[in-house]
């Protein structure tokens, strides 16, 4: 691996300010180029900066973009941590295969990755102010106009210091139910981590975001009425003794917390089912007081407790309206695993330093 440190660093966030979600970023950046001749060649650790891209470069074009997104975590214990983030690089390799984009040794990514977290290490903030974000990306590179597979792409890996995803930290969140737009549908690139997903949802979000709402719930893109995913998190909903989760049919996102909070779950013995919801099922469960608790999961909020849901001229509360007591259990956890305050007895984390 080759290693070009910067001669020029950058100022770190003061001690206690408010980090906010991606708009700091660190010193350096992972690149790794693909030709068609030579496959991936070496990582290499730049300093951070701008790229060269032609006005013809196909991203710009046709969209053939992934990402991904995970976390290193400062411990208690000062030790660096990341959450299965192998888990990340072979949801990478899928959603590449997905948009034609040559898959990736997992080896080459895992290894620019630690050594790259530990170059940044400094950068990385304390477990009570937040954690540094991880962003692995890849693009087509060819300048070239014509609707096919490029032949050459940039996989590039920066990383940002972040606190809370929600400016509201972990306090409940209000989502609104998309009726007009769909998400995805069955056959489409709904299980892929595909930049125009996040761009085809902005609309939506920005009608819900004016509405006073945080994120929005999607629907399934065929009878709209089976529960899919929340814009950032996969969705559980307790109702009863039973935790029920969408079923992953091919257009929701395999979220790795949403993977670890049904293996956390059914380790302590709690019943979780995985399969279709409708939002009439809510609804009912809301009206005759089933509904004890709503929460999202995924790598920015880790935990998102929910206390209301908008769908038509309805608002479904859950239980009080305050964040339920398995939530706090799971979020306390999670965080708990990643931040090394309590045990890792699933041997989640890697530690890199």
């Amino acid at each position: 691996m080759i290693v070009n440190k910067t001669t020029n660093p950058r100022p770190r966030p003061a001690a206690g300010e408010k980090l906010g979600f991606g708009r700091i970023f660190t010193d350096h950046m992972v690149v790794i180029d693909h030709t068609e001749e030579g496959g991936w060649g070496e990582a290499r650790i730049e300093p951070y900066g701008p790229i060269m891209m032609d006005p013809a470069c196909m991203v710009l074009h046709y969209g053939q973009a992934i990402f991904e997104g995970l976390k290193a975590y400062r411990g208690v214990d000062n030790k660096i941590r990341l959450f299965r983030p192998q888990l990340n690089i072979q949801r990478m390799n899928r959603s590449a295969r997905r948009l034609c984009i040559p898959p990736i040794e997992e080896e080459k990514v895992m290894e620019a990755l630690l050594e790259f977290v530990r170059l940044e290490a400094d950068w990385i903030p304390t477990a009570d102010q937040g954690a540094l974000y991880l962003r692995p990306f890849i693009f087509a590179y060819d300048p070239q106009l014509g609707v096919h597979a490029a032949k050459s792409y940039k996989l590039l890996i920066i990383a940002s210091p972040v606190g809370a995803y929600f400016a509201n930290g972990f306090n409940p969140v209000k989502i609104m139910v998309e009726t007009e737009y769909v998400r995805a549908c069955p056959g489409g690139v709904g299980e892929a981590k595909v930049a125009g997903n996040y761009a085809a949802s902005l609309l939506a979000g920005a009608i819900a975001e004016e509405k006073g709402y945080d994120q929005v719930l999607w629907l399934d893109g065929v009878e709209r009425r089976y529960i899919e995913e929340v814009g950032a998190m996969n969705i559980f909903f307790k109702i009863g003794d039973e935790v029920v989760t969408p079923a992953l049919v091919g257009s929701i996102l395999p979220g790795i917390t949403r993977f670890s909070t049904i293996e956390l779950l059914k380790s302590w013995g709690v019943t979780v089912s995985e399969r279709r919801i409708s939002i009439e099922e809510v609804a009912a469960a809301a009206d005759n007081g089933t509904l004890q608790e709503i929460f999202g999961t995924g790598t920015a909020a880790v935990i998102a407790p929910v206390n209301e849901v908008a769908w038509k001229d309805k608002k479904i509360v859950p239980g009080n309206g305050g964040v339920g007591p398995l939530t706090q259990k799971l979020y306390d956890h999670l965080t708990g695993i990643q931040f090394g305050r309590i045990p890792d007895t699933m041997n989640w984390t890697v530690i890199v330093a």
